[in-house]
């Protein structure tokens, strides 16, 4: 019995040391996954809730940079450059602080985004983008702090604010006519050199049409700009196709050239596999 008290006691020990106890967050963290025209836009923040408080002048003071929500410091990426109330802001991802006062706020997209909350020391440097709006009164009160993002169009939408009576909207703009214009552009351009060489590439190495493969990689040669080398791995990879098509003195022909550019490069590694195959395909 006694040996059966210690087993269980120990048995209890190990599972009370093993759990962990499961509390909700006062702050919960929340996510906002938009995309607007073609721009992917992410905010990541946490929630605290006003409680009966009074929220902006008490509880978060005006005049003062506050983190903009709780916990780690709110932060807002961007895949494009955006234009953010008139004031252009590069891609990337940002720290969002803000300066809440009764008639106007200020927003700041700062570079430092590791920061609990606000930074140990504020750095003027690292201010990426600031500009002002106007506080709006709403007349549902918003519980939990929010951040979304709406009025979208191809090209544009607001960044807004709400919490307790206090509202704020940042307008922005995408590029994305420039970005759907190059896009077309270079559809409508055709394929690459690369595009060329990676397709010419895959036939050579699934043993596909050579032929196509031929023609393919002569096309990537053809684009080389002006002035430029022909890169030695589309030699190479020319030097292959063609000793694949049982065309040796042709294939021995451009792994010289091959090798020419290689051993310019520095690139040893070609170098020797331009050698063996000259070698080889000369016996």
């Amino acid at each position: 019995m006694r040996k059966f008290i210690v087993v269980a006691f120990l048995t209890l020990t190990a599972a009370l040391s093993n759990a962990q106890v499961k509390t909700p967050q006062a702050s919960p963290f929340a996510k906002v996954d938009q995309t607007v025209g073609l721009t992917e836009i992410e905010v990541e923040y946490c929630r605290p809730s006003a409680k009966g408080r009074i929220v902006y002048g008490e509880l978060v003071p005006y005049g003062k940079n506050w983190r903009t929500g709780a916990n780690a410091n709110t932060t807002i990426s961007f895949s494009d450059n955006v234009v953010i109330n008139g004031k252009e802001l590069k891609k990337g991802k940002y720290a969002l602080y803000t300066t809440p006062r009764a008639d106007s706020w200020d927003v700041i997209f700062y570079t430092d985004t590791s920061n609990w909350g606000l930074p140990q020391e504020w750095d003027e440097k690292k201010v990426a983008l600031r500009t002002s709006v106007k506080p709006v009164t709403i007349g549902k009160p918003v519980e939990s702090f929010t951040i979304s993002i709406n009025n979208l169009t191809n090209d544009s939408g607001t960044l807004d604010l709400a919490w307790e009576r206090t509202s704020i909207s940042i307008p922005f703009s995408v590029p994305t006519n420039e970005i759907a214009m190059s896009s077309i552009e270079n559809v409508l351009a055709g394929p690459s050199m690369d595009d060329y060489y990676s397709a010419a590439l895959y036939y050579y190495q699934s043993n596909g049409d050579m032929k196509k493969a031929l023609l393919w990689i002569n096309n990537a040669i053809s684009m080389t700009p002006t002035g430029e080398d022909v890169p030695f791995w589309y030699l190479r990879l020319k030097a292959l196709i063609q000793a694949k098509t049982g065309d040796k003195t042709g294939a021995i022909e451009t792994a010289k050239y091959s090798l020419d550019g290689a051993t310019k490069a520095g690139n040893n590694d070609y170098i020797k596999m331009n050698k063996d195959s000259i070698s080889e395909w000369s016996k």
